[in-house]
């Protein structure tokens, strides 16, 4: 059930119960399994816009965070059958295990038209409540995501060494005397992030979205990475004040929400899309270059570029809408995109990135 009072009946997928959530889609025909462990999903409930989701399992190998952290998990047909030879686990039991609440049988195609037509919203997914006149009551009750910091339920507890790469995935290879120490806030971040920048160069301390900026600098980077994550980048007003603190520090590179909070520091404004962007075809610009790259994306606020005026150069844009993809300092080593260059769901356009940080890193001039 909608806020809006709009309702879909379906077959339960994973566990029973009630949950309540952002209701949003993703585009993408494969990387549920990613999809259902992105941090920067807290808090929503997620419309897949292909009809069959679960052919290939799950596995062990491809989760972005220790556990799903979708609020629920929407599909037209869940695949009766797995075929992987990577498969160690089907999608209902995975979501059943993790008490992740679900549907099957909807009519996916026409709860996507309706967001792009309504706008993303906050609904309540139940096998528990039927009776719509109270769903619609609990729905149109629930907060929005504006306003919210959801950083804190998805950020690490304390600093930690990564080490781990992309291994058998991985281009090439850094001997570990030539690695760059770079210190990563984690708003919620992909493994897959942490693991491009291990086989970019870089030794990683992952540390707390909470970390101050005296606390990371006293690390000695060579580098800040800052991590994508959810909920409202406004909110995270902690992270800004960090981030403002350590620009012209060090150099600075911000994927997704911290390309956002990066925004906000420089002095920039965001603002929530009517239903974001979530999928891996969603092509960009490197108005650099002209070149095109087709990239995954997921997030639902945006820079706003006219805030950005004068305080730094739009470097990417979005094909479809003309919204902010990337920026980079006009004279400081500082740059962030909205996109994932870590997901390489098929091309690899975007992977370049994060060589780019490691070679600004190693000559910060080199940015200007």
């Amino acid at each position: 059930m909608l806020a809006d009072g709009t309702a879909f009946a379906g077959r339960t997928l994973g566990a029973r119960g009630e949950t309540i959530g952002e209701v949003v889609f993703t585009t993408g025909m494969t990387g549920y399994q990613e999809t259902l462990t992105d941090p920067s999903y807290c808090g929503q409930i997620v419309t897949m816009t292909a009809p069959q989701i679960g052919n290939t399992g799950v596995n062990s190998e491809d989760s972005e965070s220790s556990h799903p952290f979708v609020a629920g998990f929407a599909v037209k047909e869940a695949s009766p059958r797995v075929s992987s030879y990577r498969a160690d686990g089907d999608l209902h039991g995975y979501l059943e295990s993790n008490g992740i609440v679900g549907v099957q049988g909807i009519d996916t195609r026409a709860l996507t038209g309706h967001i792009r037509d309504e706008g993303a919203q906050m609904g309540v997914l139940s096998t528990e409540c039927l009776d719509p006149q109270e769903l619609h009551r609990r729905a149109a009750a629930a907060p929005g995501l504006s306003g919210r910091d959801l950083v804190p339920e998805v950020t690490c507890k304390k600093p930690m060494a990564w080490t781990e790469g992309r291994g058998a995935w991985a281009h090439g290879s850094v001997g570990e005397g030539d690695r760059i120490h770079v210190v990563a806030f984690d708003f919620g971040v992909k493994r897959n992030i942490l693991r491009s920048l291990v086989d970019a160069g870089c030794r990683v301390t992952l540390v707390p979205a909470s970390t101050s900026a005296a606390e990371a600098l006293a690390l000695r980077p060579d580098g800040i990475f800052l991590s994508n994550g959810p909920g409202d980048p406004a909110a995270v007003t902690y992270a800004i004040d960090t981030v403002r603190a350590l620009v012209g520090k060090v150099p600075l590179f911000g994927i997704c929400l911290g390309h956002q909070i990066l925004g906000l520091a420089l002095g920039g404004k965001t603002y929530k899309l009517k239903f974001g962007h979530r999928g891996l075809n969603q092509p960009v610009i490197d108005l650099s270059t002209g070149k095109v790259e087709i990239t995954t994306q997921n997030h639902g606020f945006a820079v706003d570029v006219a805030s950005m005026e004068g305080k730094a150069i739009l470097t990417h844009r979005q094909l479809n809408d003309d919204t902010v993809e990337g920026f980079r300092h006009a004279s400081l080593p500082v740059f962030s995109v909205q996109y994932h260059p870590e997901a390489a769901a098929g091309p690899h356009d975007a992977s370049y990135l994060f060589e780019r940080f490691t070679s600004m890193v190693r000559s910060p001039t080199s940015a200007r």
